[in-house]
């Protein structure tokens, strides 16, 4: 079946959708591995027939390291962190002979969607991808014909590498540095209430495992959410602080962007940084040296991240496996899977003049 011009790529969703299977069984079709029964290979093989899928697969030889391009997706370009793991990513693309093709996926599940089963996906050797919108429930999607490898916090599966951040134990020493500097209101700006898995639940969980330690009490008034974690969301979570009729002798902000924002409302309403409200961010932006007190901020080691995520998917497009194959059930037959990498990159602290000097 010859696909129309400006018709989207027939994708492996779609065959396991008309055969009545899961990705992962089409995978191993594609991929003819032993464990798939001659009546499941078949049913596949039919729904790849009647889809025209063999378009997609033909696209596959792209994949042999010849076309050196990768894809990069990300929310958003316009965040500084992003917009800084890009530049190391297509820097250390580059000494291994790559290009770098950037896709900002603007909050947009459909966007994300899009980028792990569109048309672009089989014109790349493999993808880096660092999804906001797509969860926990969405294991499923990722169970893609190309290397793929994980960025961020939102999806863990032991099927796909991955490179994650010290998010919970970053947000830790946050919290712990400014209370051995003497603070012991504390407020944390930026989380997203319901939220189990993910960077603000997990430097959430870092605040009040730092809190616990200490054996300050946990005040839920000192808790301010903001979905969003721009400059303008931190000026206003801070506003918000402020008209309730609290002042902190500390903020923890769950990145730079909402710690800028935090910064300027504490200065306009009066206060001194550090010396009435102290401050600390994350992600160690480069913007953060450059504020007025500079920032001290969380490091997450991103020239690390943008490393491994570069040389682990040029692994994976040259053919080199990671672990050892074991076996899960799928569609009732036994289906190999290979464990993958999953990396964490330390975190450090970052001292500047947004926040005082410890106590002795």
């Amino acid at each position: 079946m010859a696909r129309q011009a400006g018709e989207r790529a027939v994708t492996m969703r779609d065959v396991a959708r008309e055969a009545g299977v899961s990705i992962k069984t089409v995978s191993n079709v594609i991929n003819d591995y032993e464990f798939v029964s001659d009546a499941t290979r078949a049913k596949v093989q039919a729904a790849i027939d009647r889809l025209g899928y063999s378009v997609n697969v033909s696209a596959r030889s792209l994949r042999t390291g010849q076309a050196n391009l990768i894809a990069l997706a990300i929310p958003d370009l316009q965040m500084p962190y992003f917009a800084q793991l890009s530049s190391l990513v297509i820097e250390e693309a580059k000494k291994l002979g790559l290009r770098v093709l950037v896709e900002p996926t603007l909050y947009s599940r459909e966007e994300e969607l899009n980028v792990l089963h569109g048309l672009q996906s089989t014109m790349v050797d493999g993808l880096i991808f660092s999804p906001l919108e797509l969860g926990q429930e969405d294991i499923a999607e990722f169970r893609v014909d190309y290397p793929l490898v994980l960025l961020g916090e939102r999806v863990f599966t032991n099927e796909v590498d991955h490179i994650a951040t010290e998010n919970v134990e970053g947000a830790k020493k946050a919290t712990t540095y400014l209370l051995e500097t003497g603070c012991r209101s504390i407020a944390v700006i930026g989380t997203h209430p319901g939220e189990r898995v993910g960077s603000a639940a997990l430097r959430f969980q870092g605040y009040c495992e730092a809190l616990l330690d200490a054996g300050i009490d946990y005040d839920e008034r000192l808790v301010v959410p903001s979905r969003m974690w721009h400059r303008v969301d931190g000026e206003a979570a801070m506003d918000t602080l402020f008209d309730s009729g609290i002042v902190p002798d500390g903020v923890v902000a769950l990145n730079d962007m909402l710690a800028s924002g935090v910064m300027h409302s504490i200065q306009m309403h009066g206060y001194r940084i550090p010396g009435d409200i102290a401050v600390i961010g994350f992600d160690n932006s480069d913007d953060s040296k450059y504020l007025s007190p500079a920032l001290t901020s969380i490091s997450p080691g991103l020239d690390e991240v943008a490393r491994l995520a570069v040389r682990t998917l040029k692994d994976r497009i040259d053919g080199v496996q990671s672990g050892e194959r074991l076996f899960a059930g799928t569609d009732g037959q036994e289906d190999p899977v290979t464990h993958r990498e999953y990396r964490q990159v330390p975190s450090t602290l970052v001292v500047r003049e947004s926040t005082r000097v410890p106590q002795a």
